[in-house]
């Protein structure tokens, strides 16, 4: 049998049952955001990379407050979150080059969320056959780009405009 080492997600198993609180209000009030991995903040929202991704450039869009519903935020929320999805689309498509995107927001647990009482929006870019062999009969899904490198370049691209 192959094994595939994926020595990062110890630290997730390890640590799943002692984080405290959400996960994304703790990252936006870090100051650290290399190691929160935040590449940007607005005014009234934020984007973050998915620390378990489903593809490299699997980003998050939160808004900073913590709100369950999209009902609960403002017309201004609303809008610059939005607006945030429309400012990073064409960043992932210079970076990654992907043939596709997957964007959504999962609202409730049977919808799928993980993070129920903080809504957020995913990005996931997709390419044809992304979806091979390993995740279906090896329950292993491959990820070629380090977060620590998809974060800089992701940061990077996103400082130019």
């Amino acid at each position: 049998m192959e094994k595939l080492w994926a020595p990062w997600r110890g630290e997730y198993v390890k640590n799943i049952d002692k984080v405290k609180g959400c996960f994304l209000c703790h990252a936006v009030k870090s100051k650290d955001d290399c190691k929160s991995l935040i590449p940007y903040r607005a005014k009234h929202s934020f984007v973050i990379l998915n620390r378990y991704p489903y593809n490299n450039g699997h980003l998050l869009i939160a808004p900073i407050k913590h709100v369950k519903n999209l009902e609960d935020l403002n017309e201004k929320e609303v809008n610059e979150l939005f607006l945030l999805v429309r400012k990073i689309i064409p960043i992932l498509k210079k970076i990654y080059h992907p043939q596709g995107f997957n964007m959504g927001l999962n609202l409730g647990a049977c919808a799928g969320t993980s993070v129920e009482d903080h809504l957020h929006l995913h990005i996931v870019p997709r390419w044809e056959g992304d979806t091979n062999f390993m995740p279906v009969v090896g329950a292993t899904k491959i990820i070629p780009e380090s977060l620590e490198e998809s974060y800089r370049r992701i940061k990077s691209e996103i400082q130019k405009h």
